[in-house]
């Protein structure tokens, strides 16, 4: 009777073990480096300076460390429960600093699933992440105005 007892306590142990298994692990989508639209790549024209372009598309993810020349845009996006989307835009410059050439990788047309995740994470500096603050905290104390004193 002892030893049913105990096959049939390890046979639920085993039972309920295994059963979170079934349920799965929640994913998320995982987006990584610059975001590459095909809206940004065709405000981009040749003769653009350096500067011009990061107007635009903002500091690249990758310079050549022995060529100045070449920026490199990397947008990967690893979808929890799909494949992994990646876009490149490799920016070339001439000498002078002026853009020469646009070579684009992936589809950079296609909308990207990603969402607003504004609520995750760290709070933002000057932000009530919990909304304790009074309204009239944040903003700028004024500081009192300072009256001379009078000399005898």
């Amino acid at each position: 009777m002892q030893k049913l007892t105990r096959i049939i306590t390890l046979s639920v142990a085993l039972t309920v073990v295994s059963g979170c298994s079934y349920v799965g692990v929640y994913k998320r989508d995982i987006p990584q480096g610059n975001l590459v639209t095909q809206e940004m790549v065709s405000q981009l024209q040749p003769g653009m300076t350096q500067e011009q372009v990061t107007y635009v598309m903002g500091r690249p993810l990758l310079e050549a460390p022995f060529d100045a020349s070449q920026w490199d845009y990397v947008f990967r996006l690893d979808k929890a429960y799909g494949d992994v989307e990646q876009r490149r835009v490799t920016l070339t410059f001439d000498p002078r600093g002026r853009l020469v050439n646009i070579e684009q990788e992936g589809d950079l047309s296609a909308d990207l699933p990603l969402e607003d995740e504004s609520s995750i994470g760290p709070a933002t500096e000057g932000v009530d992440p919990m909304d304790a603050l009074p309204a009239d905290s944040t903003q700028t104390p004024v500081p009192p105005t300072v009256q001379p004193v009078p000399q005898p």
